[in-house]
């Protein structure tokens, strides 16, 4: 007799059908990664009109140097000379923080000294001395506005453009836009403060909706460069081979579902890339290449400024090897550990600053004379600003500003040596030429080749965008 299931099927149909099917998982993984399905399938590529002319692309790599807490924009960047004098008085200003919306508060005049530096005159506090030498390269925003000034909703939308989790990182979108140049590395990169990463965790460099393979990838200045990329003593790369080859097989034989074809697909890309690195991603942070003047340009040696000029130089050696997009954190865990200055001020930002400073300068001179400036796109900021006003009756603290914050762009076709927007003569609020995250993310997709308000991915039945439904322009005065 046969046995029949309750789907009506003997034993033996099943069998043959579920192992017909076991091939067709195999070539769809190989043609999705060929980009051969229509946009309603997860592997998806991005449609050409997605694309501006091939001379309007001015930048192959973003350098995204995020300041982890929200540096402070009237003691960096946004000269505000009428608040000199004006210490500790009581005004009406309206600030919304942390500690929530008030109508007052105690002014702290901003705690250093600016100068105009350059041929553009732009005004840099002390906090900079080096970077204050690179101005003509810059080009500062000082009328960025978010939706949050809560350190996690608004690290995400500096990072996802939206204050919610689950949507894909800026590095995610331009990697599912253009793809990768060195198939041996990551073509999106995340290096952290060594005090630990930021509030909200892996959402800031997640793949969200997008396959896995899109994901950032955390790497390391010193040491193994990825954790458990080596491979364990007496395992050879020709049995490592045999091993993927084997887990490739042994998966495909699990699938039924096109989810399960779709993580297949991201699971073997990320054995592929972790093999072929195992070569590459040593290479990559050797730097006994460099030459001791190099060295000194980043301030590697210091024990201040090592760890940041360290991430800063293979950051310029990741852009050479044709990594897409990597994030440099100035910051980590919580507190004085990065720039939430809620206490003393000075104490917290003569901390941070003083790290990153040569650093960051380092990196725009090494780049500008190699001639990879032209084509590697520096972006500098914070998830917000900071309040002219004291966040506590005794110190000199300033809590969190969404309303009007500071920061800049350089290389990768931006008009160095221009300032764009203003805040009020406090620095509590963008005044003039007031301009949102969305329009940073989209001046980024711009100068990288692709129009911001096509770029998009067949998600949930829409078509997601980076930037929002709503049509947003990048900022046109910079590039």
């Amino acid at each position: 007799m046969t046995t029949r299931n309750f789907c009506g099927r003997t034993r033996r149909e099943f069998l043959w059908q579920s192992g017909g099917g076991f091939a067709g998982a195999a070539l769809t993984s190989i043609l999705a990664g060929d980009g051969f399905f229509s946009k309603a399938n997860a592997d998806q590529k991005p449609a050409s009109h997605a694309f501006l002319p091939p001379d309007s692309a001015k930048a192959k790599s973003v350098i995204f140097l995020f300041m982890y807490g929200g540096p402070s924009q009237i003691d960096t960047f946004d000269y505000k000379p009428n608040m000199i004098g004006m210490d500790n008085k009581t005004i009406e200003v309206k600030t919304f923080g942390r500690g929530g919306h008030r109508n007052e508060g105690r002014i702290v005049e901003p705690r250093w000294k600016f100068k105009q530096y350059g041929q553009c005159g732009k005004w840099v506090s002390d906090l900079f001395p080096n970077l204050a030498q690179r101005v003509d390269d810059i080009a500062f925003i000082h009328s960025m506005t978010a939706d949050s000034p809560i350190h996690g909703s608004a690290m995400l939308m500096m990072n996802s453009g939206k204050i919610l989790s689950g949507s894909p990182s800026i590095g995610s979108w331009i990697n599912y836009g253009l793809g990768t140049v060195n198939e041996n590395l990551p073509g999106y990169v995340v290096m952290l403060d060594p005090k630990g990463g930021p509030i909200s965790g892996a959402k800031n460099w997640s793949s969200g909706y997008m396959p896995a393979n899109y994901a950032g990838t955390i790497v390391r200045a010193k040491g193994t460069p990825l954790l458990d990329l080596q491979a364990p003593e007496g395992v050879s790369r020709e049995l490592q081979r045999e091993l993927l080859d084997a887990i490739k097989e042994n998966n495909v034989s699990h699938l039924s579902s096109r989810t399960n074809q779709d993580e297949l697909a991201a699971r073997i890309s990320s054995y592929e890339l972790a093999f072929k690195m195992q070569q590459s991603a040593p290479e990559l942070v050797d730097i006994s290449d460099e030459s001791q003047e190099t060295l000194d340009l980043y301030g590697i040696g210091n024990p201040k400024t090592d760890d940041f000029g360290r991430r800063c130089l293979m950051a310029r050696r990741m852009v050479e090897r044709g990594v897409r997009f990597i994030q440099l954190y100035s910051g980590g865990a919580h507190n004085d550990d990065n720039w939430d200055a809620h206490g003393d001020l000075e104490t917290n930002h003569n901390l941070h600053a003083g790290r990153t400073d040569k650093p960051i300068a380092g990196l725009l001179q090494d780049l500008k004379r190699s001639g990879l400036l032209d084509s590697t796109l520096i972006v500098w900021g914070g998830e917000f600003g900071r309040q002219p006003v004291a966040e506590y009756q005794a110190s000199t603290g300033r809590d969190h500003n969404s309303y009007g914050f500071t920061m800049w762009m350089a290389g990768g076709g931006i008009k160095g040596g221009t300032t764009v927007g203003a805040t009020d003569e406090l620095g509590a609020a963008a005044t003039e030429r007031p301009l949102h995250v969305k329009n940073l993310h989209a001046t980024i997709l711009h100068q990288m080749g692709m129009d911001p308000n096509k770029l998009s991915y067949f998600y949930s039945g829409l078509d997601q965008k980076l930037v929002g439904v709503e049509h947003v322009e990048p900022i046109k005065e910079l590039v």
